[in-house]
């Protein structure tokens, strides 16, 4: 169903009556995720839309989609920070940044770099004048209470009790990629 606004958040097309996209934008999420990289229509649909999208691209763990279609052979990427030592699992070469750009291919790191993202993709887009005024216009002036939002710069303590749990979060991601190769 549509929202006050009429932003629909529900399917409209299945994979075989899609029409050729020209952006395609793979979300985070590893639930969703680890099911979709075991999916081989998911997959399929990913590889066969992406040989002819203008951009290709992801937020987050969505990176390993792209990734199991094939997508980051060789290729510059990003994606979550708990994550990034199972980007070369998929071929990728992971650029510690939380926007990465390699040819047609975006790729943001964990959810709130998806705000970068958006506006770097609006630039490539539409150009940087418009990704400035929606910037402004939501008004995205980051200034974080602390400074613990990349490891690099988290105390050891925060980064500590961060990294044990994402630690079954990585071994169930690792074993989707694993799986999905078999596949």
């Amino acid at each position: 169903m549509p929202s006050d606004c009429g932003l629909s958040l529900v399917p409209t097309r299945t994979f075989a009556t899609c029409p050729p996209l020209d952006l395609i934008c793979i979300p985070g999420g590893l639930r969703g995720v680890i099911e979709a990289i075991g999916d081989r229509e998911t997959i399929e649909f990913v590889r066969l839309q992406a040989a002819t999208a203008k951009y290709v691209t992801s937020v987050c763990t969505g990176a390993f989609v792209l990734g199991v279609a094939g997508l980051l052979k060789g290729r510059r990427a990003t994606t979550h920070w708990a994550f990034t030592d199972l980007l070369s699992l998929v071929g990728a070469k992971y650029e510690k940044a939380r926007v990465v750009k390699d040819g047609n291919l975006i790729t943001a790191g964990g959810v709130t770099s998806g705000i970068d993202f958006g506006l770097s993709v609006v630039a490539e887009i539409t150009g940087e004048t418009t990704a400035r005024e929606i910037q402004l216009g939501i008004e995205y002036d980051p200034a974080p209470p602390f400074d613990s939002g990349h490891p690099d710069t988290a105390p050891a303590a925060i980064k500590s009790a961060l990294t044990s749990r994402f630690a079954q979060a990585n071994s169930a991601l690792r074993v989707g990629i694993e799986r999905a190769a078999i596949l």
